[in-house]
């Protein structure tokens, strides 16, 4: 499903910086409402600033719409808006394909290029990544030619959490306006290209919201009371839910696997992607239909027609790792994107010799990856 494509907006101008002290017999102002004239040069203008980041590192339309999140929003021509944490920005693509980033709204402009840099990954570099990938596999080395910067982003494990909650068993429709109600009971930051945009709320403030609030919502019978359930399970944590969803990065994936599965609603697949996408578990791999049909092509062959089953779904995992390394859930993202029509049709044509197989059915429905429809 394509988002929303409107005009690119004028920049949000953030909220006014403060006067500062006039002088001692300051210039009477021609307007009421004008602060006094001050000796002292005013401020820039904000404007949008280099990222230092070419599209080799980071690609926007290979990052944000590839369901990784749902809470970014194309605002204009290769330019995305979203929130982290208390701060409102926006990226695109300068004509050079470099990428800048601008500040709509933040209590601190240097903690939100912070967490912005913190958000990216920047840490991590693809071109290293992806030379790693392209000495073991061919394919993917011709892939990488046409699919640069395809980005796994580090995403606040609370807001990933809830987001995939809405995710199983869902289409991107349905999951971006679940998202959209969760997100609008944070505190408006903006508004950019006709998009309003929260930072996203608290534990505390999602314990308030009721089951039947979220029903009303359209979230349905289930998916309510998991998302109430887990919120009430990560509100009992002695240190807090959000200490604790935090204090998985530090654990072996599988002890960080079980962990998400002791949360209502959360089952082997999705809570792969909570780990990939928010808990640095940078090899843990989601297994659903898509990344299923391309093990069974390009790795494991012999399991082509099988029943998907949670055995095979380790064995898959098991696959990519032993190919791509303690870096394979990267490798299998721009994979998976590869995969998807809009992609597809971008790339030449023997990429596509292969017959393509009729998808296997899976016996846990729970999966995170984007098709138009999560199975």
């Amino acid at each position: 499903m394509k988002r929303p494509r409107p005009s690119s907006p004028p920049p949000l101008s953030p909220a006014s910086t403060k006067q500062t002290s006039p002088p001692s017999r300051p210039l009477k102002s021609l307007h009421p409402n004008t602060p006094p004239i001050s000796s002292k040069k005013p401020k820039s203008h904000p404007k949008w600033v280099p990222l230092n980041l070419s599209q080799t590192e980071l690609s926007l339309p290979l990052t944000f719409p590839t369901g990784q999140t749902f809470r970014w929003k194309q605002t204009g021509p290769l330019q995305y808006t979203g929130t982290i944490g208390p701060h409102l920005l926006s990226l695109k693509h300068l004509q050079n394909g470099d990428v800048s980033y601008f500040i709509h709204f933040t209590p601190s402009e240097s903690a939100a290029k912070l967490a912005l840099l913190d958000f990216l990954n920047v840490s991590i570099s693809l071109a290293k990544l992806w030379e790693v990938f392209s000495e073991n596999d061919s394919r993917f080395a011709e892939l990488a030619k046409y699919l640069k910067g395809a980005r796994v982003l580090r995403q606040d494990p609370v807001e990933c959490l809830v987001q995939f909650l809405c995710s199983s068993n869902n289409n991107i429709g349905r999951i971006t306006k679940m998202v959209d109600f969760i997100s609008s009971l944070g505190t408006h930051l903006g508004s950019v290209g006709g998009f309003d945009f929260h930072e996203f709320p608290s534990l505390e403030r999602l314990s308030a919201v009721s089951e039947e609030e979220l029903r009303q919502a359209g979230f349905g019978y289930s998916r309510a009371k998991y998302i109430t359930g887990t919120v009430d399970v990560l509100q009992s944590k002695p240190d807090g839910g959000a200490q604790w969803l935090l204090s998985l990065r530090k654990l072996d994936l599988q002890e960080a696997i079980d962990a998400l599965c002791s949360l209502p609603g959360v089952g082997p697949k999705v809570a792969a992607c909570i780990a990939l996408f928010s808990l640095d578990q940078h090899h843990a791999i989601p297994v659903d239909t898509h990344v299923w049909q391309i093990a069974t092509k390009y790795l494991l062959p012999e399991l082509a027609g099988a029943r998907l089953t949670p055995k095979l779904c380790s064995r898959v995992a098991e696959a990519f790792v032993s190919k791509y390394g303690e870096y394979a859930g990267w490798a299998q993202t721009l994979l998976f994107i590869a995969d998807l029509p809009s992609q597809k049709a971008l790339l030449p044509s023997h990429f596509w010799d292969i017959k393509e197989k009729k998808s296997a059915k899976i016996e846990d429905g729970n999966s995170c990856n984007i098709d138009g429809n999560y199975s």
